[in-house]
C-alpha cells in the first residue's frame, strides 16, 4: 500500500521559514516525479513545485520562485519543500503527489503564515 505522509506545516510569521517534509512508503521517491501542490481557501489547487524523477527538470509557480526550493533524499526515502521568505498569500494547506505509471497523493499538512 502506497502512503504519502507531509509534515512541517505549522503557524509561521511572515518573512519566515518552514520545510515540509513528504515521507513515502510503498514506493521509491527516486523512481517518481515529485510535486508538491497547494489550495488555499476558495481557491482551485495549484503546482507550487516539481522535480522529475531523474532531477533534470525542476519547475517553480512563478509565485515562489526565488523563494522555495524543491529536493529530495532517497536515502530516507523523503521528498521536501524548503519555503523561505514566507508571505501570507502562502497559507494553504501543501499536498505532496507522485506519479510515474500511477499517481499518489498524501493528505495534507496546512502552512499558516500570519503575524
Amino acid at each position: 500500500q502506497v502512503q504519502l505522509v507531509e509534515s512541517g506545516g505549522g503557524l509561521v510569521q511572515p518573512g519566515g521559514s518552514l520545510r515540509l517534509s513528504c515521507a513515502a512508503s510503498g514506493i521509491s521517491v527516486s523512481l517518481y516525479d515529485m510535486r508538491w501542490y497547494r489550495q488555499a481557501p476558495g481557491k482551485e489547487r495549484e503546482m507550487v513545485a516539481g522535480i522529475s524523477r531523474n532531477n533534470d527538470n525542476i519547475e517553480y509557480a512563478d509565485s515562489v520562485k526565488g523563494r522555495f526550493t524543491i529536493s529530495r533524499d532517497n536515502a530516507k526515502n523523503t521528498a521536501y519543500l524548503q519555503m523561505d521568505r514566507l508571505k501570507p498569500e502562502d497559507t494553504a494547506v501543501y499536498y505532496c503527489y507522485a506519479s510515474l505509471i500511477h499517481e499518489f497523493w498524501g493528505l495534507g499538512t496546512v502552512v499558516t503564515v500570519s503575524s
